[in-house]
């Protein structure tokens, strides 16, 4: 007998709720005027994406800086309110980007 089942003896009345989405929260956690900024460049012959042009507070930035890091699987930093991804990632980024409601701008290339 699991705990679900224990619980169901204790509380026959209660009908237990269904679990809210965290994703669902982080969604409405960011603000935007504009569109983000997807920039790909090269410093010292290697590939960089750029993401810049966030207009709500630095703190959600930092927390998507961190997001896309891990989903990605790369290295990167925050630094002068601008996301810095190691590689070239500018589809992938824009996808997941998208999915959260952002608005997204493709610059250069």
């Amino acid at each position: 007998m699991d705990l679900q089942d224990q619980l169901k003896n204790l509380f026959p009345e209660h009908t237990p709720e269904p679990a809210s989405k965290t994703e669902d929260s982080k969604q409405s956690l960011w603000l935007q005027d504009d569109p983000i900024l997807c920039k790909y460049e090269k410093r010292k012959g290697k590939p960089i994406t750029i993401l810049e042009g966030y207009t709500g507070a630095t703190e959600d930035f930092k927390k998507l800086a961190k997001e896309l890091k891990t989903k990605l699987s790369v290295g990167g930093s925050f630094k002068d309110d601008k996301i810095i991804i190691q590689g070239d990632y500018r589809d992938k980024i824009m996808t997941m980007l998208k999915e959260k409601g952002f608005n997204v701008k493709r610059v250069g290339g």
